[in-house]
């Protein structure tokens, strides 16, 4: 019978986007569940839309406050610009 860890290796931690329209929030929620992120952004807003505005907007903000950027990969700058 084999034996199973709680451990912490299976926790995603997941992080904002650079390929951000707002603030990266919805981009960020995408590449931790591994979907699209415009079908994140269309699902937030019929829900935001759906929730009288004011619920989706105040978990906006506070994902966008919580959620960490994601640090730039090995071999790559983020200096910004083009």
């Amino acid at each position: 019978m084999p034996v199973y860890s709680a451990g912490m290796g299976n926790k995603k931690k997941f992080y904002r986007s650079s390929d951000k329209v707002l603030a990266g929030v919805c981009a960020g929620l995408a590449e931790g569940f591994g979907v699209s992120a415009s079908l994140v952004r269309l699902l937030w807003i019929i829900g935001t839309a759906g929730s009288i505005i004011l619920p989706g907007i105040v978990i906006y903000i506070f994902l966008w406050t919580w959620m960490p950027l994601r640090p730039p990969q090995s071999g790559q700058t983020d200096l910004g610009g083009s």
